[in-house]
């Protein structure tokens, strides 16, 4: 089996200041092609630190990707530790370093003099091509280990692993297999509550699940050899059935299913927002296929009164999601009520009636949260609604207090 590592490099990756996202990323294309990640470890801008981590990685790996410190500043040291670990001098890259002058002379500008430190390598490095960058990957071997050295940037970091290093690997190691990966997404539930219906499953040998969880959605991944699409997705429709009232979309992010479903049924939809200060409709209108369709819609302050005497946050929200329809002159018309204490109100206005519910938190989350969970709330009934499903689901992560359909028959 092969042992591949991952090793982040920067005082920023390892002191928190950024989130590194370019190891998460290659982690998940790596598994992907069936080259799983044994290890991965953050080391900081010191030379030593850096000599040590190679020289230990290319004891223990077959493999390392080295993320990060080709840059022309002095705390850049990859190469230079790369070279002391590997016993070699830096050689002067002549065919890089006359990129570098293309590269700034193409803008208008002289190349800056520490930039001449980018197309210093260790000598019998082979360079990994940069198109959209002055960091020059490079290909190094350390006791027998072979690394492979990128820069930090994740734009050129994601290119050049997905055009040059995953291609290399794959030529070099051409018995390894690719596995392919079905996507299904939920909401409202938990990791424990989905493990507990799908753990169940006797899975044909070479597949298996995974779970990705990030608010609000927790994805369940199915891992399976590449080509085998029958097998896939009958597992799929399988797991599918399973989880049903908790999946919001499959092999798509919800927001990208609910903009195809706009964009089908071809229905205006209009916006008032107390709860989530345009964060629905944010997500609306950031998505191209539903754009065309979302209409007028608003805003509004907690002193805005909207009419309910009584103080009944439903009927006040159920009274604002009509009123929007009717004001818009759109089809549809979605509402996310006043936020109090841990409760919270959502409804939607159609052609056949209103539907709106009061649902409270299980748990104390931060004001961005509390936001992203009931904007992902407004979508998912816009998204029921739009796909004829139940209005009223059983949210594990909620606790529903009310739920009221009124028909369009009553309203008249």
């Amino acid at each position: 089996m092969l042992k591949i590592a991952m090793l982040s490099t920067g005082e920023e990756v390892l002191h928190g200041d950024i989130v590194d996202t370019n190891a998460s990323w290659l982690s998940e294309m790596f598994f992907q092609h069936g080259f799983p990640l044994t290890k991965r470890s953050t080391v900081g801008d010191s030379f030593n630190a850096l000599v040590e981590e190679f020289l230990m990685l290319s004891f223990n790996n077959n493999i390392v990707i080295v993320n990060g410190g080709l840059g022309p500043t002095s705390d850049d040291l990859s190469a230079e530790a790369a070279a002391a670990a590997g016993e070699v001098p830096l050689d002067l890259y002549p065919e890089w370093l006359e990129r570098l002058t293309q590269f700034f002379a193409a803008r208008g500008m002289v190349m800056p003099e520490s930039n001449r430190k980018q197309a210093m390598l260790p000598q019998g490095s082979i360079m990994i091509d940069n198109p959209i960058g002055t960091a020059c990957g490079f290909k190094f071997t350390i006791n027998d280990c072979l690394f492979y050295f990128t820069p930090g940037v994740p734009s050129e970091f994601k290119r050049m692993v997905a055009e040059q290093i995953i291609p290399d690997l794959q030529k070099h190691y051409q018995q390894v297999e690719g596995l392919d990966c079905g996507r299904i997404y939920t909401f409202g539930t938990s990791e424990s509550g989905l493990s507990d219906k799908l753990d169940k499953l006797q899975l044909p040998q070479g597949y298996q699940l995974g779970y990705r969880s990030y608010l609000p959605y927790i994805e369940v991944k199915l891992f399976g050899p590449k080509g085998d699409l029958e097998t896939r997705l009958k597992l799929m429709q399988l797991i599918f059935k399973l989880i049903e009232s908790n999946v919001v979309s499959i092999d798509q992010p919800m927001d990208d299913y609910l903009g195809q479903l706009i964009g089908e049924r071809k229905m205006s939809i209009s916006i008032a927002e107390r709860s989530t200060y345009g964060n629905v409709a944010q997500r609306l209108h950031s998505n191209q296929a539903a754009q065309e369709y979302c209409g007028h819609g608003w805003v509004l302050g907690g002193k805005v009164s909207v009419g309910d005497e009584n103080g009944d946050q439903l009927a006040e929200t159920l009274a604002l999601a009509g009123a929007t329809k009717e004001k818009c002159a759109t089809d549809i018309a979605v509402v996310s009520g006043q936020l109090v204490d841990n409760t919270f109100t959502v409804s939607i206005a159609a052609p056949e009636g209103e539907w709106g519910q009061v649902l409270s938190f299980n748990r104390r989350f931060s004001r961005e949260d509390q936001v992203t969970l009931i904007s992902t709330v407004c979508c998912d009934m816009l998204r029921r609604y739009l796909s004829n499903q139940t209005m009223f689901p059983t949210y594990g992560s909620f606790k529903r207090e009310k739920e009221m359909y009124v028909p369009r028959s009553i309203l008249s």
